[in-house]
């Protein structure tokens, strides 16, 4: 436990216990997201920082209005009233911070998580035992969250003593995926059940490839769109308005302004655009790489 986070439960740890019952949620989202929280301690944290944001706004805020309105009683209301938004808003802001990690968790496990299956399927096939089959697995660090994910459930039979299908459900119960859920979920049937994990696992590989191929045929169809949209109003459209640009320079006599703007269109717009789109395509992409 860090210094910011003793000193927050030092301070508002029973303010934190009063709210437990109302974010019993935020305590799953802590675990799948990994931070290394208890919930009373998360809520402490939020609790503090939102009284030093609300302390850091208000003065500042109250100097600013009343420069401007030149009303004393008005600005500090004004400011007092925006400060505590500002507050519950950063409070609310880091209530909802586990579930955005969660959510991007889950969607690194669902992109590696087809190769995974099928890596698995392959080591399982070699008829090792289940927890020697993830032990080798977890020695793989290229498929990224499943590794990890896999790498904890190791962790708990090797380090902590318990037995694999112990180790599956609180693999189960902690992971962000619901597709990574359902499949530890089963091989923990196949394992109790003395079912053919090999088998289960080839046919589920089997299934999220189709899936993922679905999504790729998706991707590519939207990226043919995004393409013509990018060359037809981004890359056109620059090169129309700095033609344009000249022409009308050339007439009006003021082409050292139009220099200048053509220069921030073609050296600081179109990059910054660029990268823009590189960057939301890549997001949408189904393997997230280049």
């Amino acid at each position: 436990m860090g210094f910011y986070t003793r000193l927050a439960m030092r301070f508002f740890r029973e303010w934190a216990e009063k709210l437990l019952p109302y974010y019993t949620e935020v305590k799953t989202d802590l675990k799948r997201a990994r931070m290394k929280f208890s919930l009373q301690e998360y809520l402490s944290v939020a609790i503090l920082t939102s009284l030093i944001v609300f302390c850091v706004e208000l003065p500042f805020l109250s100097v600013i209005f009343i420069l401007l309105s030149q009303n004393i009683l008005f600005s500090l209301i004004f400011s007092f009233t925006i400060s505590v938004f500002l507050a519950l808003t950063f409070f609310y802001a880091m209530m909802s911070y586990p579930k955005i990690v969660v959510k991007e968790r889950e969607r690194k496990l669902d992109k590696k998580l087809p190769f995974a299956a099928i890596y698995l399927s392959t080591i399982a096939g070699s008829k090792v035992p289940l927890h020697k089959t993830f032990e080798i697995f977890s020695k793989y660090t290229e498929y990224g969250e499943v590794t990890e994910e896999i790498s904890r459930i190791v962790t708990d039979t090797k380090s902590f003593g318990m037995d694999i299908n112990t180790a599956l459900e609180r693999a189960v119960d902690r992971s962000p995926s619901k597709n990574l859920k359902e499949l530890l979920w089963g091989i923990l049937s196949m394992n109790l059940s003395g079912g053919n994990v090999h088998a289960f696992l080839k046919e589920k590989a089997k299934t999220y490839m189709v899936e993922y191929r679905r999504k790729l045929y998706e991707f590519s169809q939207q990226l043919t769109i995004f393409i013509e949209i990018y060359l037809t109003a981004i890359i056109l459209g620059a090169i129309f308005f700095t033609i344009l640009s000249a022409i009308f320079g050339g007439i009006s006599g003021v082409g050292g302004n139009i220099i200048a703007l053509q220069f921030f269109l073609i050296f600081f717009f179109l990059p910054l655009v660029s990268a823009a789109f590189i960057i939301f395509i890549k997001g949408i992409s189904p393997s997230g790489e280049w």
